[in-house]
């Protein structure tokens, strides 16, 4: 998600991914218990229900699901205002890193994880019947699946509490929602008898692991610098880590499991997974390694004293960059906004100043971030010539919308 953000590639581009992540999600083994439940709701198997009844249920059970993750889009989203510098710390990443980590061990078969039985039925029984009923069983019907469609809503969750945006975050986890809600949509439809858990719910399963190795290595790359230099934009690169995917493939790291097979077969499926995560994650080392531009580097002051003084002896404005080692959106600054050759272009214009909160508990760290309102990272302050503060970005900005802003201190 990114450059590395969901947004790297465009609003449809990260609409249609989510999308498709909640529909793989509901194919998965915690969501195919709901489908007996769901198939008596809508009356699939009613001669006196009509077609339009169903799909009309299916709507209110559909809405159920987005009004509930919709509702965590905005809670986290609105939590990110307020903890967005911790939601972006080692004390965040490395729990979900190691979250995601197990949850992938389950995915590969390592072990089962599920809600209680006592648990799922009690929670079967909420709602009723009706449209009423049907919206009810919506709501309940995320936790239900809460053991496979987690690992994969966390991710979303930790990318929106840093975006801080009430709207992104809403609009992101009601179209992971309708994903969901597609297989429930086409039951109320048609009513036809899914195919029987087997060797393409171990697929699909497998893939969500690897998706959850290379989220983990990717939180961690922002606290392990050797992590973090694990990338390059060489045409070999590529070539290396895509034969590195499918041999993975080949040897069996989607196909297989560790459940219930022999030792052999245990042994390949850890080696397709080491193939095909080192694979994955150095093809996201490629994408995460900033185009080399003309120009050169951007020469910025580290320190805000020195800047200021630089600034005022050029009459020149000032663009002041509060960041950290582990801030994801401020690698995201770097790698997608600063390198834009528009923005470079109009930055030589400005004295750059960067502020590193990397120990945010130093005592001139917290002034100088006092004295510029930066209660989150990242933060961008753009200082006029005279010195007077003009305006501050509290989030991550695209290019036109910084290009907007400077030419306005201009």
């Amino acid at each position: 998600m990114e450059s590395s953000s969901l947004l790297q590639h465009g609003w449809l581009w990260a609409f249609a991914t989510v999308f498709v992540g909640g529909f793989l999600t509901s194919l998965t083994p915690c969501v195919y218990p709901m489908i007996s439940i769901t198939v008596s709701l809508f009356g699939a198997r009613d001669e006196r229900s009509t077609r339009a009844r169903s799909m009309a249920l299916a709507t209110a059970y559909v809405g159920g699901i987005c009004v509930m993750y919709t509702g965590l889009g905005v809670s986290f989203a609105l939590a990110g205002r307020a903890f967005g510098t911790f939601m972006a710390s080692p004390a965040f990443m490395v729990p979900i890193a190691i979250f995601f980590l197990l949850m992938a061990a389950s995915m590969f078969g390592a072990f089962d994880l599920s809600l209680p039985a006592a648990w799922q039925a009690r929670l079967n029984t909420v709602g009723g019947k009706g449209f009423g009923g049907a919206f009810g069983m919506g709501l309940v019907g995320g936790i239900i699946a809460a053991p496979c469609t987690g690992p994969v809503l966390a991710s979303v969750l930790a990318y929106v509490a840093t975006t801080r945006s009430v709207f992104l975050g809403g609009s992101l986890l009601f179209t992971y929602a309708l994903g969901m809600g597609v297989l429930f949509f086409v039951i109320a439809a048609f009513a036809v008898s899914l195919p029987r858990s087997g060797q393409w719910m171990e697929v699909v399963k497998s893939f969500f692991g690897l998706v959850m190795v290379v989220a983990a290595l990717y939180f961690l790359r922002n606290v392990i610098p050797s992590l973090a230099r694990y990338g390059s934009r060489a045409p070999s690169w590529v070539a290396i880590h895509g034969a590195l995917l499918a041999v993975g493939v080949a040897v069996g790291g989607l196909n297989l499991s560790f459940k219930y097979s022999p030792v052999a077969e245990k042994v390949r499926k850890a080696l397709g997974v080491a193939a095909i995560g080192l694979g994955a994650f150095g093809l996201l080392g490629f994408a995460l390694t900033a185009r080399q531009t003309s120009g050169g580097p951007l020469a910025w002051i580290h320190g805000e004293q020195a800047g200021i003084a630089t600034a005022r002896a050029a009459h020149k404005p000032v663009l002041v960059d509060f960041y950290a080692d582990w801030c994801l959106p401020c690698k995201e600054l770097e790698l997608k906004t600063f390198s834009d050759p528009r923005v470079k272009a109009l930055l030589g214009q400005f004295v750059l100043v960067k502020v590193d909160c990397t120990e945010d508990d130093d005592p001139q760290v917290v002034d100088t971030k006092k004295r510029y309102h930066a209660a989150t990272l990242p933060t961008l302050s753009i200082v006029g010539a005279d010195g007077t503060p003009l305006r501050t970005i509290d989030h991550f900005v695209e290019p036109d919308e910084l290009l907007e802003q400077l030419r306005l201190a201009l």
